[in-house]
């Protein structure tokens, strides 16, 4: 097969300890489970990973924070895992949470190469500690900054030859920003459809942003 195409085994070469990696998912929806297992597999450590939540114990990137390769999270929430939490007071591994809005903007900023963003949300609260403030119109500004990283693992409903990404339902939540904010984006599609089959309007992620794309299994 042509074009990005590659397989499972291929991606997992991308894999190295102490990556910076951002995972699409909302709950475990949305998150690649073929690439996420494959990183769990491989064997690497002491990962930063980014993303909205770290899922539950067995689904996402859950299995990732049980199975001890993550030294840093960044995520808008940890409830649904308690293991992150437990984790998080023993000092296991570091946890920073972000509100959610302020999350998906640093990403974006850090996809379209913006210095960061002034927002209102935090101030007053912990969220505030070590940040620069800005005092406009009588009110105090943050300055949060872009977040980037090394590598990116997205799920996309349909992927063609080239890297055209479709989304389905809630899947398309922090995918198509995650999709432009790291050196690397690996896509694992649900289904394979030839160059031109995707209408200019359904596509949603542009294959010149889409590094690689993880064949289907059942035509590997």
């Amino acid at each position: 097969m042509k074009g990005k195409f590659i397989t499972l085994q291929k991606a997992s070469g991308f894999f190295r300890d102490g990556m910076t990696i951002m995972v699409g998912g909302f709950m475990g929806v949305g998150t690649p489970p073929r690439l996420v297992s494959a990183l769990l597999e491989s064997g690497v450590r002491d990962l930063t990973l980014i993303a909205n939540d770290t899922a539950f114990i067995d689904t996402g990137i859950g299995p990732l924070i049980v199975n001890g390769r993550v030294k840093k999270v960044i995520a808008s929430h940890i409830g649904t895992n308690p293991e992150t939490g437990r984790r998080m007071i023993t000092k296991e591994i570091e946890v920073q949470l972000v509100p959610q809005g302020t999350l998906i903007e640093q990403i974006r900023c850090g996809g379209a190469g913006l210095g960061g963003f002034l927002t209102q949300t935090g101030v007053g609260t912990v969220v505030e500690d070590g940040k620069q403030t800005l005092q406009l119109d009588g009110k105090t500004w943050l300055l949060e900054r872009p977040l980037r990283a090394d590598l990116a693992l997205i799920r996309a409903h349909h992927a063609d030859a080239i890297g055209n990404l479709t989304y389905q339902l809630s899947a398309r939540n922090f995918n198509p920003i995650i999709a432009l904010a790291a050196d690397i984006t690996l896509a694992e599609p649900d289904e394979v459809v030839d160059v031109g089959d995707l209408l200019p309007d359904q596509i949603m992620t542009p294959g010149a942003v889409i590094d690689h794309i993880v064949m289907p299994q059942e035509i590997q």
